[in-house]
């Protein structure tokens, strides 16, 4: 059956705003979580004497090999160092990795850690998308780094904060809702998630926020890309670390105070889209890739939705909420929390380690009694790559000693891509869009994705026609016909409403 696995410790460090003393960098927040989380066993050498260090690829400065750095920092040898790739999945399959080499016997104790240092305290610092990348400088070129197809790119779709909002209008239009009624929707959800987060110790924000202050345009809170405001969107400009500490149940006893609860890893999952960009996807209301992680963790765990008390679904905007929700059965008037930090727009979106955070937060609820089984799902780009785990107070009775090993040689899930055009020409339909907005507010471009009348994919920006922006947000256009044209000087795909 091989070791049960315990989270034997679990820390989390931000640092505030309006901190001005003693900054630290990434790596000084991560040795910082690392020992909180030492703090929770009762041995003050637990970290010199960790089997492995790893660590989640930081973003926010350069580090050739941030689990070395931590391990030299923490005074540890440890025999295995792993850093992760790109992805917001990453520390879930990192806990996921770990645990199946301590079922297996091969490691006795993992630490897992990661921290970001993306808050603007100067005010020259760049404010563009480029900052997201700055720990890539050394030069880092890899596919994980790789998130829209060069079509997409051409017509504006680069970064998640493009991408998401495709998923949004097309769950929009599947409701059948107006846009005013769909949105009052969202925003409720949201506010909870604001709620949650203004009650967390170590959240980045600490301020409710009410459904309309949410989904209503303002000076504070500029539109993004429809339907998205900026309230809407991740918080990435934090200072933030998380570390975990997984042990052997065996060993985790020998450590660990007697009289606290003990956390126990039951299952994890992952999984990879085949339909690996936004353009190669047949739908954008579901996700075959997380379909399968929660099959294969509910398998894996042998539990099922309705035994889980607790969820933390990656956050990262509404539209991976609500996937995950419909992926799980999740009804509206269910009253299960879907988040125990607050989410990645009000908790914080530490570039990929957000879910350190929630397995973190996941981990210390159960632990002082408030849960007794928690799930978390993530997610990398534009929900491509998935990773799910299961932490329950109570120890299960089947081994995992093999399931990260099962992924890691049957990684994907769902249908080969949608055959994509790159110059496209005739008709049209519709089948999601967005509209991104200049920082003042103004809307820029329109960008459709949708299928010809032979079935094939295409990508358009919608002719700049008087009016056009303000139609496209006021009513849904998914499902009408547009006319296609490629313009060979800009190498674009225009779409002309008819």
């Amino acid at each position: 059956m091989g070791n049960n696995v315990v989270i034997a410790g679990w820390g989390q460090i931000t640092q505030a705003k309006d901190q001005t003393d003693r900054l630290l960098d990434p790596l000084g927040l991560m040795v910082e979580a690392s020992g909180r989380a030492a703090e929770k066993t009762k041995l003050s050498t637990v970290l010199r004497n960790v089997d492995a260090v790893f660590s989640v690829k930081v973003m926010s400065e350069y580090y050739p090999s941030a689990s070395e750095r931590l391990a030299d920092a923490l005074g540890a040898a440890p025999r295995l160092t792993l850093t992760s790739s790109i992805g917001g999945n990453s520390p879930q399959s990192l806990i996921n990795k770990a645990a199946g080499m301590i079922a297996r016997g091969e490691l006795e104790s993992v630490l897992i850690a990661g921290g970001e240092t993306y808050c603007p305290r100067n005010k020259h610092r760049d404010k563009t998308g480029s900052l997201l990348f700055k720990g890539l400088e050394g030069g880092h070129e890899s596919e994980d780094m790789i998130g829209a197809s060069d079509l997409e790119k051409r017509h504006g779709i680069h970064l998640p904060v493009h991408g998401f909002p495709l998923f949004e209008t097309a769950l929009w239009a599947e409701s059948g809702l107006p846009i005013e009624t769909y949105l009052q929707g969202v925003g409720r959800m949201w506010s909870r998630f604001s709620s949650v987060a203004a009650s967390h110790p170590g959240s980045w924000t600490h301020t409710p926020r009410g459904v309309d202050e949410i989904i209503t345009p303002g000076p504070a809170n500029r539109r993004i890309a429809f339907p998205y405001t900026k309230y809407m969107t991740s918080l990435v400009s934090v200072d933030m670390a998380a570390a975990l500490l997984l042990m052997s149940e065996d060993r985790a006893k020998r450590i660990c105070p007697k009289t606290r609860r003990p956390v126990y890893f039951l299952a994890g999952a992952d999984a990879r889209d085949r339909q690996r960009f936004m353009a190669d996807k047949t739908g954008f209301t579901t996700s075959p890739a997380l379909s399968a992680c929660v099959r294969k963790v509910f398998q894996r765990s042998g539990l099922l939705a309705d035994d889980i008390q607790c969820f933390d679904l990656y956050s990262c905007f509404p539209c991976s909420v609500a996937i995950a929700k419909k992926t799980l059965g999740l009804k509206d008037s269910d009253e299960r929390p879907l988040t125990v930090t607050g989410g990645l727009g009000f908790f914080g979106g530490p570039g990929n380690n957000y879910s350190l955070h929630a397995a973190a937060s996941m981990a210390e609820a159960i632990s002082r009694g408030a849960f007794d089984t928690g799930m978390i799902t993530s997610l990398g780009w534009f929900m491509h790559k998935h990773s799910a785990g299961i932490f329950s107070a109570i120890p299960k009775d089947t081994g995992l000693n093999h399931f990260d090993l099962e992924d890691e040689a049957n990684p994907l899930a769902g249908n080969a891509p949608e055959i994509t055009l790159d110059q496209v020409h005739g008709t049209g339909i519709i089948e999601t869009y967005t509209v991104l907005f200049a920082r003042n507010g103004s809307p820029s471009l329109a960008v459709l994705y949708g299928k010809t009348p032979e079935g094939l994919r295409f990508v358009a920006q919608a002719m700049p026609e008087p009016g056009i922006f303000s139609e496209l947000t006021r009513r849904c256009w998914v499902g009408e016909t547009v006319r296609l044209r490629h313009h060979p000087k800009t190498n674009l795909n225009f779409a002309e409403f008819i």
